[in-house]
């Protein structure tokens, strides 16, 4: 007889996509079970944290009776029966792809995404979309379909965005994992927010076909999917099943996965860079606490971690606004003219701040992409020393929502100075991850970020894994245990 699986690993904050595998393959729980734990503990929790858009709790019943067969067949993929969530801006077929607004409410998917279909061929099963601010462009989860997203750790505070949906459902144990998207921190972000982790690969080294907006020349230079999950090590296997070449995405590339190169870590020469924050910018005390600790964790590992400066790239954070806002700011305004008084708040604030500079000529894209190349070829060169970088995940905790300044202990900070951190490596196409490595004084995690160099994403991911050991289990958010 199965034995049965116990309910307190599903919320002491151990119980990870990767061991929710392993118990399905020594048939300690099945496909079945795990589809209808989850969606009995999605009826519970979601009700207050707002995180779902849609669910398809049949379909994914569905998927666990022919998981059930593989496992029987031998034929399992590496996430076979795991319920896995996708925000609202990438395509689910059948479903509709929202984007947070009522615009494109009307609009349902005729096919999978590109990583949708990765993860089902892999064997995990969607059990729906996550919520996302409209047009996801804020950093905050709300709109007019569905409201605001709630973070788990405090009711009151942001999960995040634009990938807070996600957040808030995989720190809740709603989800095992799942796609957000990022082109300005909006996965890692939500991922220090909600105490999870969550990876933005280079561009193009995880196909982007299939989301909306499309990512494609601009935007594409700064905009990526990517996985999001509980640990760094479930962030390493969906990436093994996600990073294909594919011919739709314009930024895909063919460079095939490779193991990590771990001789670095066997003879203590990987040197890590460390940054308490973006230059001067002030950072709030906890995180710079976790950064530090973090570091410390890495060096009692064998790895060799310095005070790492940049030289000359100050002007990262204006150049990436220059592009993920100001670039397009009237123009897309202009094509929603006539249905403004239907737009919510997120889609707007950070366009009409836009608004406020001046518009963008010919010349100055011109010259701004030469300066963002020469700032990138500046940091690569760098960075030939130091092969990867840790610094916080952002300038804040997540915030009570809308407030827009918090305190540090060098002086207040708001919106675009918290996410510093965040941005320029959107800006230079680099690979980053975000996980948890501490709490504030009002038990808020704090996440830490590595960053690597493009198409590095086993290293980072390596390094990500041997911290993550070196930091021991982080524990969930009180209150959602999984429901019998």
């Amino acid at each position: 007889m199965r034995r049965r699986l116990p309910l307190s690993p599903f919320y002491s904050g151990d119980v990870t996509l990767t061991q929710l595998s392993r118990l399905m393959r020594a048939r300690q729980i099945s496909p079945r079970e795990l589809i209808e734990r989850t969606v009995r503990h999605i009826d519970q929790h979601n009700v207050t944290l707002n995180a779902f858009v849609v669910t398809c709790f049949d379909a994914a019943r569905e998927a666990a009776v022919r998981s059930e067969q593989r496992f029987a067949d031998g034929t399992a993929g590496p996430l076979e029966g795991l319920p896995l969530t996708i925000k609202d801006s990438i395509d689910v077929a059948g479903l509709p792809t929202c984007c947070g607004s009522r615009l494109f409410a009307a609009q349902h998917a005729a096919r999978d995404a590109t990583c949708t279909r990765l993860l089902r061929e892999a064997g995990g099963i969607v059990i729906g979309k996550t919520n996302c601010p409209e047009f996801l462009m804020n950093y905050e989860s709300d709109n007019h379909l569905i409201g605001r997203t709630n973070n788990p750790w405090n009711l009151e505070r942001t999960a995040g965005g634009s990938s807070g949906g996600e957040s808030a459902a995989i720190a809740s144990f709603m989800s095992a994992g799942g796609m957000g998207s990022d082109g300005g921190g909006s996965i890692r972000w939500p991922a220090h927010a909600c105490g999870i982790a969550g990876l933005k690969p280079t561009p193009g080294r995880v196909s982007a076909a299939g989301h909306i907006p499309r990512i494609a020349h601009p935007g594409g230079l700064l905009g990526v999917v990517g996985p999001m999950a509980r640990t760094v090590e479930d962030l390493r296997t969906l990436f093994s099943v996600l990073a294909q070449y594919d011919t739709a995405d314009p930024f895909s590339a063919p460079v095939p996965q490779r193991a990590a190169d771990l001789a670095p870590f066997r003879t203590g020469s990987l040197r890590v860079g460390l940054m308490n924050g973006w230059y001067d910018t002030p950072v709030q005390e906890a995180i710079v606490e976790a950064v530090q600790k973090a570091g410390r964790a890495l060096q009692s590992i064998g790895l060799v971690v310095e005070e790492f400066r940049p030289r000359g790239l100050e002007r990262a954070p204006e150049l990436w606004w220059f592009f993920f806002t100001r670039l397009g700011a009237r123009p897309f305004l202009a094509t929603v003219e006539d249905e403004r008084d239907r737009l919510h708040w997120t889609g707007v604030e950070l366009f009409d701040q836009a608004l406020t500079e001046e518009e963008p000529t010919v010349s100055a894209v011109l010259a701004n992409l030469a300066a963002r190349d020469q700032l990138r070829i500046s940091l690569l060169r760098q960075m030939e020393t130091h092969r990867v970088l840790l610094l916080p995940a952002a300038g804040a905790t997540a915030f009570p929502h809308r407030t827009r300044r918090w305190p540090t202990p060098k002086g207040e900070i708001g919106l675009h100075q918290a996410m510093e951190p965040l941005t320029p490596f959107n800006l230079f196409g680099m690979p980053a991850l975000v996980l948890p490595f501490g709490f504030d004084g009002d038990g808020l995690p704090c996440g830490v970020q590595l960053v690597a160099r493009p198409y590095d994403e086993e290293l980072l991911l390596e390094v990500g894994v041997a911290l993550e050991q070196a930091r021991g289990l982080f524990p969930g958010p009180s209150g959602y245990e999984m429901a019998v």
